[in-house]
């Protein structure tokens, strides 16, 4: 997945410097870069045309192979009540629970959600000085690639609930307020670490996550 993301904004901003823009996106790019290299009043030199061919069938390469990564991991997924437990949480999708599966093991190992998101470096590291204490930025202990995915899935969160105010639940608007108040990216950082402990709790407790919708009533 970096190695493709890589390719793309290569691609894009070797266009961009020719005056050419393509929007954001795998769906977008390959097919706007094959357009302009099957243009024959292009203004693209034939060298660099050659190139992006190159480029863009790479990418295209290491997307096929994405989905038959996908294809594996849904069967195996299929196979495992764990793994269905974990994508009831937001934010957690196939590649999120099979990771967490596999690296993490036996969850009993954690006494509480707290403690499973501090192994996952998501908990902000904490300073005392007198009598005043104070809680600094995450620890970023543990295995960064699981906290990555956790943080993108937070994002997720983030943007589906901006997106959908009227199905906006509880978790939800937590981090809309978070959001507010103390910008996207932080709010990002402490909605994984609200999902890490969700995650801990649906699996110790063998139970899917359920969200509890907002009373709108007066």
């Amino acid at each position: 997945m970096a190695t493709r993301t890589a390719r793309l904004n290569a691609v894009r901003g070797l266009l961009r410097e020719l005056g050419v823009a393509i929007p954001v996106g795998a769906t977008r790019v390959v097919p706007a870069v094959r357009a302009l290299c099957a243009q024959g009043d292009s203004a693209l030199p034939a060298p660099l045309r050659d190139v992006l061919r190159e480029a863009a069938a790479e990418i295209g390469e290491l997307e096929r192979r994405m989905r038959a990564l996908e294809h594996a991991l849904e069967r195996l997924a299929s196979q495992s009540p764990l793994v269905a437990r974990l994508r009831t949480v937001p934010g957690v999708g196939l590649l999120t629970a099979t990771a967490l599966v596999a690296f993490v093991g036996d969850i009993a190992r954690f006494p509480s959600g707290r403690h499973f998101a501090s192994y996952l470096g998501l908990t902000p590291r904490e300073s005392s000085s007198g009598l005043k204490h104070k809680l600094g930025r995450i620890s970023k202990r543990g295995d960064p690639y699981l906290r990555m995915l956790l943080i993108h899935g937070a994002r997720s969160v983030l943007t589906h609930a901006k997106r959908n105010n009227a199905s906006r639940d509880g978790l939800r608007s937590l981090a809309l307020s978070c959001e507010s108040a103390r910008g996207h990216n932080k709010a990002a950082v402490a909605l994984a670490n609200k999902l890490a402990r969700i995650v801990w709790a649906v699996w110790r407790n063998e139970q899917p996550f359920q969200l509890r919708k907002e009373n709108t009533s007066p």
